[in-house]
C-alpha cells in the first residue's frame, strides 16, 4: 500500500501543485523558497502531530486566494444556489493504491468502490469556507466595516485605513469561518480522477486516520547548535531508551542495565543514611505525639529514563587516547549522528515496538527536511548512499522480509546529495513566473528524450551521466551559461566581472547572482530539453564555425563522387567573409536554429552563413514549441544562442570573427602587443606585429595551448585608476550582448 500522488491547492507557494511519489524515496530538489518547506508544513498541519488542533495561520492561505477573498466580500460577491466556488480555501489530497496481498481491514472504512479493478483511495484533507460560513463573513464584516468607518471618520487618512478593513478583520476572525474537515472521495477509475461531490464526512462517521497513516519528520530546524554546554545527542539517546525498553532483542541488555541500577539504589540507601543523618535527626525533633511518627529515611529511587535524560554525555572516542564530549566536535558530525538517533527513534516508533498490542500503521511517510546541514560534502555523499539501507533495516524483520509499507520524502539544497542520489526518484520543484510551484519527475525526461531523434536515449544516457558526476547545481541555479571549452570557463568569470563595472547601479551584478556555468564542449544541443525542463533563462556561447564547400579527394589526391557519379562537396573551415563561406558546422546553431535554416531554404537562399552573420540579437533568443518539439526565435525567448558578431577594433578596422580566439585577437591585438613576453602559451608572437596577418592567421597560426593562454590573458590583466579590474583589454562583442542579456531579470 503506498500513496502515489499528493495534491494541495491555495496553501502557501502551492496554488495548485501536485506530486508523484515513489514507492520508497522520493528525493526533492529545488532552489530556496520553492515550496520544499511547504509541503512538510500542511502535511503535518494534516496528517501529523498538529493534525488533531487547528494549527492554520492566515497567512497559509495562499497569496492569490487571499486577494480573491477579500474581493469577493468587499463586492459584496452574492453566491449562487450550491455555487461551485464552495467550499473554497486550502485543500490536501492523498492518493493510495492498494495491492492483493495488502491487508484492507484498516482501510475498508474509506473505501468507496468495491469495484475490484480499482485499487485507489483518494483522502481529503481541508480548511475551507462553506457558502453558509461566506454570507456570516460576508454580514459579520458588514458590521465591522460600518463600527470602524464610524470610528475613523476623524482622521485625515480615513480612506487609507478603510483599504486595511478586510484584511485586519479576517485576520483576527478566520477560525471562526474556516473548518477543518476529512474526507474519503470516490477516484474515477475511467477518467482517472477524482469526484470531489461524492464522498463520505470521516469526521461525521467517526472514522480515524490513525491506523491507516502515520506521519513523522525531521526537520530542518534540528536542536543542535554551537554552544558548549550543548548535549543535544545526550537527551536523544534518553529518547532511544524509550523506544528501545520493551524490546525483545534488546532484553539481555535491558535486564543487566535495571540490575546494576537496583545494585545501585542499595549502595546509595547506606550512603544516604550517613549523608542525611544530621537534618533526619532534626526532623524528629519536631515530630508528633508518637514517638517515629516523623522518622523519615532518605532512600535512593533512580529512574531509568530519567538517569539517561540529563546524566550521560555521548563522547567521542579521540585517537584511541582521550575521551571528548559530543560539544567538542563540529556541527556536521553533531547533525548526521543526531539525525542517526531521531531516525532510529521514529523507526521504532512506525513500528510500534513494546506495543504488543499494536501494529504499524498500513502507510507510513517519513519527511527528512534538508539533511546537509553543517556537513562536508563527504558527509552528505556518504548520508545519501546510506539512508535507503538504513530505512530498509527499519522497516525489515530480523530475515530482511519487508514488516511494514514505509515512504521516504527527502528534500534537499546539495548539489552532492542531488549527485549522489537515483536518478529516477528526484523530483523537481521550481516556480513560474506567476509565482506558482510546479513538480516534476526526472525520470519522465527519458520520455522526453526518447520522442526525438534515433539518438534521444543515447543522449538521455549521457545527460544522465554528466550531470551526475559534474553539474548537478544546475538544479539550483536561477540562470545557466553554456559554454564550449576552457578558455570561455576560465575567463568568464573576468568578463561578468567586467559587465558589473560597466553596469554599475544597474540591477543587481551577475557575480552576485546564482550562475552556474556548463563546460558542454559541442554538444550544447543534447541539454535542450534539460534546460527547458528545469526552466533557467540559458545563455549558450558557441562559435559560427563558418565554412566553404570545397571537393572531397580520395588519399591518391583524385577527386571523390558520389552515388550519381558527381563529385563529393566536403566543408572546409574558412573566414566569414571573402572566401566563399556559406554554411556553419556548429552543431548547435544547426540544431537551435533548424527552423530558421528552413526558412531560408524555402526562401532559396543559399547562403545561410551570411543570414547567420547579419541576424540581431533579439533573433537569437529561443523558445521550444511543445507541439513540434523544435526551438523557434521568439523575443520571449528564455534561451539565447549566441555567436561571433562583426566587432570594430581600435584602430576602426571591422572584422567578423569565426571562433573565441580569433575575435579576442581583433580587438586585443595592443594589449598581446604589450606583453607579449609573457604569452609564453603563443607561438609565431611576432606574427602580431605583422599587419598582413588577421586575426584568423593569429588563431590559426599562433594558438599552442589555449587553456594557458586563458590564463595568461587574466596574468596580464591589470586595473585602471578607479580601480575597475581587467581595464586593458575587451570583451568579444558577441558575448558581452549575450551576457548583458542574461544580467537581466
Amino acid at each position: 500500500m503506498k500513496i502515489s500522488r499528493i495534491k494541495v491547492n491555495n496553501y502557501r507557494l502551492l496554488k495548485e501543485f501536485e506530486l508523484d511519489l515513489e514507492d520508497q524515496l522520493s528525493l526533492i530538489i529545488g532552489k530556496n523558497n520553492c515550496g520544499k518547506t511547504s509541503l512538510l508544513s500542511i502535511l503535518d498541519k494534516f496528517i501529523g502531530g498538529k493534525s488533531n488542533t487547528n494549527n492554520f495561520a492566515y497567512d497559509d492561505f495562499n497569496v492569490d486566494f487571499q486577494k480573491e477573498l477579500a474581493e469577493k466580500i468587499e463586492n459584496n460577491y452574492i453566491p449562487t444556489e450550491n455555487d461551485v466556488l464552495f467550499p473554497t480555501g486550502i485543500s490536501m489530497k492523498l492518493f493510495i493504491q492498494y495491492g492483493e496481498d495488502d491487508d484492507l481491514a484498516n482501510i475498508s472504512t474509506v473505501m468507496m468502490d468495491l469495484d475490484p479493478d480499482n485499487k485507489n483511495i483518494v483522502l481529503g484533507f481541508e480548511y475551507t469556507l462553506s457558502q453558509d460560513d461566506f454570507n456570516k463573513l460576508k454580514n459579520e464584516f458588514i458590521k465591522y466595516k460600518d463600527k470602524r468607518l464610524d470610528l475613523d471618520k476623524k482622521f485625515d487618512n480615513k480612506d487609507a485605513l478603510a483599504k486595511r478593513y478586510f484584511a485586519d478583520f479576517i485576520r483576527k476572525e478566520y477560525k471562526k469561518f474556516f473548518k477543518i474537515s476529512k474526507k474519503s472521495i470516490v477516484y474515477d477509475l475511467i477518467n482517472k480522477k477524482e469526484k470531489n461531490d461524492e464522498y463520505i464526512d470521516l469526521d461525521k462517521n467517526k472514522i480515524s486516520l490513525d491506523k491507516i497513516i502515520n506521519f513523522k519528520y525531521i526537520s530542518a530546524r534540528r536542536s543542535v547548535s554551537n554552544v558548549e554546554t550543548d548535549n543535544t545527542l545526550s537527551i536523544l539517546s534518553s529518547k532511544y531508551y524509550e523506544k528501545i525498553e520493551e524490546n525483545d532483542e534488546q532484553k539481555t541488555a535491558l535486564d543487566t542495565f535495571k540490575d546494576e541500577i537496583i545494585n545501585t539504589d542499595r549502595q546509595l540507601d547506606k550512603i544516604y543514611d550517613s549523608l542525611f543523618n544530621d537534618v533526619v535527626n532534626k526532623v524528629k525533633k519536631f515530630g508528633g505525639i508518637k514517638p517515629g511518627e516523623s522518622t523519615i529515611k532518605i532512600v535512593s529511587s533512580l529512574k531509568r529514563k530519567e538517569l539517561l535524560k540529563g546524566n550521560t554525555t555521548v563522547m567521542y572516542n579521540h585517537n584511541n587516547l582521550n575521551l571528548l564530549p559530543e560539544n567538542y566536535n563540529g556541527l556536521g558530525y553533531l547533525n548526521l549522528i543526531s539525525m542517526i538517533f531521531e531516525i532510529e527513534v521514529d523507526l521504532s516508533e512506525f513500528r510500534k515496538d513494546g506495543k504488543d498490542n499494536q501494529k504499524p500503521a498500513d502507510i507510513n511517510l517519513f519527511f527528512i527536511e534538508e539533511p546537509e546541514a553543517h556537513t562536508h560534502p563527504q558527509m552528505q555523499y556518504v548520508f545519501i548512499k546510506n539512508i535507503k539501507d538504513i530505512l530498509k533495516e527499519g522497516y525489515s524483520g530480523s530475515k530482511g522480509e519487508k514488516l511494514f509499507d514505509m515512504q521516504t520524502i527527502i528534500t534537499t539544497h546539495s548539489s552532492h546529495i542531488t549527485s549522489e542520489g537515483d536518478f529516477n526518484d528526484i523530483k523537481y520543484f521550481y516556480k513560474t513566473k506567476k509565482g506558482n510551484v510546479l513538480a516534476k519527475n526526472l525520470k519522465s525526461l527519458e520520455i522526453e528524450y526518447s520522442k526525438s531523434e534515433k539518438k534521444g536515449i543515447q543522449h538521455f544516457k549521457f545527460l544522465k551521466q554528466y550531470l551526475t558526476l559534474n553539474r548537478s547545481e544546475l538544479f539550483f541555479a536561477d540562470k545557466a551559461i553554456l559554454i564550449e571549452g576552457d578558455t570561455e570557463r576560465i575567463l568568464l568569470p573576468a568578463m561578468m566581472k567586467k559587465i558589473d563595472q560597466m553596469e554599475k547601479d544597474k540591477g543587481v551584478p551577475m557575480l552576485s547572482q546564482n550562475i552556474s556555468i556548463v563546460e558542454v564542449g559541442a554538444y550544447s544541443h543534447i541539454f535542450e530539453r534539460f534546460i527547458d525542463f528545469i526552466q533557467i533563462k540559458s545563455l549558450i556561447i558557441t562559435d559560427i564555425d563558418s565554412a566553404k564547400l570545397v571537393e572531397a579527394t580520395k588519399k591518391d589526391g583524385t577527386p571523390k563522387q558520389n552515388k550519381n557519379g558527381e563529385v563529393s562537396l566536403v566543408p572546409a573551415p574558412c573566414r566569414v567573409y571573402g572566401e566563399d563561406g556559406k554554411i556553419t558546422t556548429n552543431a548547435s546553431i544547426k540544431f537551435f536554429y533548424s527552423m530558421y535554416i528552413e526558412k531560408l531554404k524555402s526562401q532559396n537562399i543559399d547562403n545561410e552563413l551570411q543570414s547567420f552573420a547579419d541576424l540581431p540579437f533579439d533573433e537569437k533568443k529561443m523558445l521550444r514549441n511543445s507541439k513540434t518539439n523544435n526551438w523557434e526565435q521568439s523575443a520571449m525567448g528564455e534561451v539565447a544562442v549566441t555567436y561571433q558578431v562583426s566587432d570594430e577594433n581600435g584602430e576602426g578596422l571591422t572584422y567578423h570573427a569565426r571562433s573565441f580566439e580569433d575575435a579576442f585577437f581583433h580587438i586585443n591585438r595592443k594589449f598581446i602587443l604589450e606583453n607579449k613576453e609573457n604569452f609564453k602559451s603563443l607561438k609565431h608572437i611576432d606574427y602580431f606585429d605583422d599587419t598582413t596577418k588577421d586575426a584568423y592567421d593569429l588563431a590559426e597560426k599562433c594558438i599552442d595551448k589555449k587553456p594557458s593562454f586563458a590564463m595568461e590573458i587574466l596574468l596580464n590583466s591589470k586595473s585602471d585608476k578607479e580601480g575597475n579590474k581587467f581595464s586593458n583589454w575587451d570583451i568579444p562583442n558577441y558575448i558581452k550582448e549575450g551576457l548583458l542579456w542574461l544580467k537581466q531579470d
